[in-house]
């Protein structure tokens, strides 16, 4: 188990607690908590261990879910299976919450009954409990270390755990904990009126290392000068009022002024405030130039320089800990050294809101450094909520509750394939340590010095650094204001403020501090000694001093404007537990309330607390009083609330959630699955399928090479041409007929006109644009297919070029009578959907929402959606829905038409396309999710016939396909395959597909596509073992010269008695009498040599 490694009286306590612990009963630790909930599906059940807190064991919980086989969907219903799971993965929670239901669709009240506990036979993927054990490695970054350092007049250096730190805490897993040591200097502030050091001497860096091993300490040793550039500067400066929704838009005048290098314009206080009255943080415009750009420097060079040190410490199967908003794009540096790493992030601070987070300049490399982690956790969901939606709105991505592998659900961002968890756990404290503190004869001396300092009155306590964002001055608005009102209170009320310096915070500080003086002379002017204010150093107000005083207390304010952790109402909490007893009610004090900000990230879980809105002063006022005249009735219940939280949820159990949903984190160590691309701090992991590679080249010549009959389908933008889709306003003006569509190069022109020349070819191009414009593109070259509309209209390959194409439909075409209705209902969320827009082609209807906001565009999508199912029911349309990541768009077109389909109803017709029977080479190239359809149904074809191959010979089966990939039934196309079939399935871009394989860029398509026509042209008087076989069946491959007479020499001339002058040297090809005997033998040869590659017909037909 975990503990605290408190000092030698602290640990007497803790030892009493340990031996309770030990007599509960063998049964109890070895209970289970069976807890139906309502909302999961026919056959679940979670199994709880813990979960109340009871058992000594580690928290355990188990789903288990019922296993269902696998049912083949049919090709027309792959696009919109694939394009519907493919939006908002929240959707996909919609849908579980809609299958829970019966099918009458009535709700029921209640509670359901316990399903039987279900334990599938055979082979099945559970999830396995995760538990932290003495073999795990754990690898803690913080930007400090939780160790005070002592140096002695000799020069010898000592350490002790600072408990002021959440990390402070003692584990039975393997702990390494790197940081900054604090020393003085740490900050680089050195010299006149800074520190008088400059951190730990260099000489000495090897004794304070030595000092801190026994505390499995590793110190990253900074220049003073960079961190404190970066802490003070960047992290301090820059990042902390963005992370507290704070933006300086309008500058202090005397800073623009210096700034600009002039003198500063007279304005008077009156006048300042009334121009800067909602803003609390007064400061220059961040931007990306400057002196912000150098603090973005050291912010960089810094987090590298723990990548560094955290690389060196690192063993394999460790995990990873970071803490903070001062190292956020270490995990990018982290993963692209030791990807095997399973990074966890927390941040202790709030999270803003996108529009906020959006004007810092550096937003996507701090999220990218933050998504390259595998988990993300924060205090509350209300900040999760926010860098949810913030990853949405500037990067794209999407998230949602993802189905695991045991069939639970986890909230997670989809990040280029790779699922990033995030959680909300909110940190505790721990009781056991705290109560030792208030025991200590030192604390309870200073506790009844305060009291008696402020004997007969009421004590109202806060402790808070003087900055902007802890929200003292309204605090003592509300004192003023309740003291106005409420006269009777006069002198039996007091506020004991402890302001703590927060030098860091620059002219804020400065600011705070004079507004604060300025409110505590005007109070106490009025009504003398109601508040006692006292300034000190961070160091002066530790964890003892604090105890104390808020044990003498009555009630604690704690009234931040905006703020993150915050432990002083649990610390307060703790320190009157005692009020419940029957020996604190006789005390006759009315104390352990808490007046606590709805803007603290505590607030959600002290409900125990008076809960106020800091900025309406009057609810401050209000506070006061009710904390003053409570009953006693209510008093208890909100101290036994608060108390509840506080006792439960410690610091031990935080850690321990976070470190065991970061150990159950599925990360894939395959470098082919788990995979790198950018550059710099672009760098980002992609999360691929099984055996997703590279396309090899090498490999589809040679079965390209040994194929008779050829299949080869290409999309057209993306693949073959640079897509113009990647630009909103390009897209847009594409639909506007304003801009000219990008063009196949004229190199890529002859490439398909060459390969269209090989009579073992047949070549399709597959486009999603309309008939009349692939074909003013393409329609000029022979025997090249084209399909428009994703496949609607099919134009077969034809020997003659002729200038207006045939074209027929994949499907037979109906009653068009619902496009004027889906345009009508179309029209109307466009005109209320601001940046949305309607597409228009023959046979489809989309309705653009790309250029909206994104929330509200999917609603509005999502609403469309709907409306556009009901009025079509009677249709023979599908409705297809989109994300924002693959294009933003909803779509109706007819019914059961995709490149899948296509790709199927090419093959069943592949016979009257080509000279032979069976289809033995097929290569299918894409780039979007459009192209999905037929790269899934192209790579499920070839896995069908290998794995019939595989059977038949008694060989091991393949390995299933991703889950990814939709499974449909390709067995109609069965007859029309060759046993021997070599099928290439192949993406353009390094990104998540249902392709096998994929290639960079378009150049690489063309590159592969000039190599299949050098292959299908190359000079025919070199033959292989192949053209060999098909000569001794007189079936020459087409050359494009034809052979002489001349070179058809019998055997049985002598070559000096040849006629004919000897142009070229002869192959063995050129010298075979194709009558002769010497025909028969290379003929039974290359029978034997090319076994493996021929096959028989009768054989073929059987094969499935």
């Amino acid at each position: 188990t975990m503990f605290w490694d408190a000092p030698t009286e602290l640990m007497e306590g803790k030892q009493q607690d340990d031996n309770m612990a030990v007599e509960t009963s063998s049964d109890e630790r070895r209970h289970h908590h069976e807890l139906p909930l309502r909302l999961l599906h026919n056959r679940e059940l979670y199994v709880v261990n813990d979960v109340l807190g009871k058992t000594m064991g580690p928290p355990d919980i188990d789903h288990i879910r019922e296993q269902s086989e696998p049912q083949m969907k049919k090709a027309e219903s792959l696009l919109s299976a694939k394009e519907n799971s493919s939006n908002s993965i929240g959707r996909r929670m919609d849908r579980g919450s809609r299958g829970s239901m019966t099918s009458d669709n009535k709700k029921h009240v209640g509670f359901a009954p316990t399903p039987p506990p279900f334990h599938p036979k055979g082979p099945m993927v559970n999830k396995q409990p995760v538990h932290l054990n003495s073999t795990d490695g754990l690898v803690v970054v913080s930007a400090f270390l939780p160790v005070v350092l002592t140096r002695s007049d000799d020069g010898q250096w000592s350490a002790d755990w600072d408990y002021e730190m959440l990390l402070s805490m003692q584990t039975h897993l393997r702990v390494t904990r790197v940081g900054i040591v604090k020393w003085r200097g740490w900050h680089g502030n050195q010299g006149a009126g800074g520190s008088p050091e400059g951190g730990v001497p260099l000489e000495e860096r090897d004794l304070v290392e030595a000092c801190l091993v026994p505390f499995n300490c590793v110190p990253v040793w900074v220049e003073p000068k960079l961190f404190g550039e970066m802490y003070n500067g960047f992290c301090k400066g820059v990042l902390w009022p963005v992370l507290h929704n704070v933006t300086s838009v309008y500058a202090d005048d005397e800073e623009v002024m210096e700034s600009k290098g002039g003198t500063p314009n007279a304005m008077s206080d009156q006048q300042f405030s009334e121009y800067s009255m909602d803003d609390v943080e007064q400061g220059p415009i961040h931007g990306d130039g400057g002196k912000e750009a150098e603090l973005w420097s050291s912010y960089t060079a810094v987090n590298r320089r723990f990548a560094d040190t955290v690389v060196q410490c690192f063993n394999e199967g460790d995990l990873v800990w970071i803490h903070g908003f001062h190292l956020l794009i270490l995990p990018s540096y982290l993963t692209r050294r030791i990807p095997m790493a399973k990074i966890g992030m927390f941040l202790h601070t709030p999270f803003p809101s996108s529009e906020i987070f959006r004007t810092i300049w550096c937003r996507e490399d701090i999220l990218r450094g933050m998504l390259n982690a595998d988990q993300v956790g924060f205090h509350l969901y209300e900040y999760a909520r926010h860098f949810l939606t913030c990853c949405r709105r500037l990067l794209g991505m999407n998230y949602g509750m993802i189905p695991d592998s045991a069939g639970g659900h986890t909230l997670a961002i989809d990040s280029n394939g790779r699922h990033v968890a995030v959680t909300s756990i909110h940190a505790g404290i721990e009781p056991p340590v705290l109560n030792q503190i208030l025991m200590h004869t030192v604390t309870l001396e200073k506790a009844n010095s305060i009291r008696h300092q402020f004997s007969g009155k009421v004590i109202f306590c806060a402790i808070d650094r003087l900055e902007s964002l802890k929200g003292i001055p309204l605090k003592l608005l509300g004192l003023e204001r309740f003291l106005r009102r409420c006269k009777e209170w006069v002198g039996k009320i007091v506020l004991v403020q402890v302001g703590i310096s927060a030098y860091e915070r620059g002219d804020d500080y400065v600011k705070t501090k004079k507004e604060v003086n300025e409110l505590v002379t005007r109070v106490n002017e009025m009504w003398p000694g109601t508040v006692h204010f006292q300034e000190c150093a961070e160091s002066e107000m530790r964890l003892q001093q604090r105890m104390a005083l808020l044990r003498a207390a009555d009630v604690a304010l704690v009234t931040p404007i905006r703020d993150g952790l915050n432990l002083v109402p649990l610390e307060f909490t703790i320190a009157h537990q005692d009020a419940l007893t029957e020996l604190g009610k006789k005390d006759g004090r009315k104390r352990g309330l808490c007046i606590l900000s709805e803007f603290s990230s505590c607030t959600r879980v002290m409900r125990g607390a008076l809960h106020v809105n800091p900025w309406k002063v009057s609810e401050i006022a209000t506070a006061f009083h009710s904390a003053l005249v409570i009953s006693e009735d209510e008093r208890m219940r909100r101290i036994s609330t608060a108390l509840e939280f506080v006792t439960r949820v410690t610091t031990q159990r935080w850690a321990l959630a976070v470190m065991l949903d970061l150990k159950g984190v599925h990360k894939n160590l395959n470098p082919l699955q788990n995979a790198g691309a950018g550059l710099g701090l672009g760098y980002r992991r992609l999360g691929m399928d099984t055996d997703f590679i590279p396309l090899d080249t090498s490999t589809v010549i040679k079965g390209y090479k040994d194929a008779r009959a050829r299949l080869i389908l290409v999309d057209y933008g993306g693949t073959i041409v640079v897509n113009d889709n990647l630009d909103s306003l390009m897209r847009f003006q594409m639909v506007q007929q304003t801009r000219t569509p990008s063009l196949p190069a004229p190199e890529m022109v002859e490439t398909l006109t060459k390969l269209c020349e090989d009579k073992r070819n047949t070549v399709f191009v597959v486009s999603g644009k309309e008939r009349h414009s692939i074909t003013k593109t393409l329609g000029h070259i022979p025997n090249l297919g084209l399909a428009a509309e994703h496949g609607m209209f099919i134009s077969w390959p034809t020997k003659k070029s002729l200038s207006k194409r045939r074209w027929e439909t994949l499907v037979t075409e109906g009653d068009r009578s619902w496009r004027p209705l889906a345009i009508s209902i179309m029209d109307v969320y466009q005109s209320r959907t601001h940046g949305s827009y309607i597409e228009e082609t023959e046979m489809k209807v989309l309705w653009q929402y790309r250029d909206a906001d994104p929330e509200f565009g999917y609603l509005q999508a999502k609403e469309l959606e709907d409306h556009l199912a009901n009025v079509l029911r009677n249709y023979a349309v599908d409705i297809l829905h989109t994300g924002m990541e693959e294009g933003g768009y909803v779509e109706v077109r007819p019914k059961g038409v995709n490149k899948g389909v296509l790709a199927m109803h090419v093959i069943r017709n592949f016979t009257n396309l080509s000279t032979k029977a069976r289809l033995d080479f097929a290569l299918a190239i894409g780039d979007d999710h459009c192209d999905e359809p037929m790269l899934s149904v192209m790579r499920q074809i070839g896995r069908r016939v290998r794995a019939a191959r595989l059977a038949k010979r008694g060989e091991d089966p393949l390995p299933d396909l991703p889950s990814t990939i939709t499974m449909v039934d390709v067995s109609s196309v069965d007859d029309y395959v060759a046993q021997n079939l070599r099928c290439y399935t192949c993406t353009v871009g390094k990104k998540p597909s249902a392709a096998a394989s994929y290639l960079h860029e378009v150049a690489e398509v063309q590159e592969l596509l000039d190599s299949l026509v050098k292959m299908s042209t190359r000079d025919q008087k070199y033959y292989s073992s192949v053209d060999l076989f098909q000569a001794g069946q007189n079936q020459y491959p087409t050359s494009p010269t034809p052979i002489s007479p001349t070179w058809q020499v019998n055997t049985s001339t002598s070559l000096t008695n040849m006629s004919g002058p000897m142009v070229k040297s002869r192959s063995l090809a050129d010298m075979v009498d194709l009558d002769g005997p010497a025909n028969k033998l290379t003929s039974r040869w290359l029978q034997i040599s090319s076994m493996d590659e021929t096959v028989d017909e009768e054989e073929d037909e059987n094969f499935f």
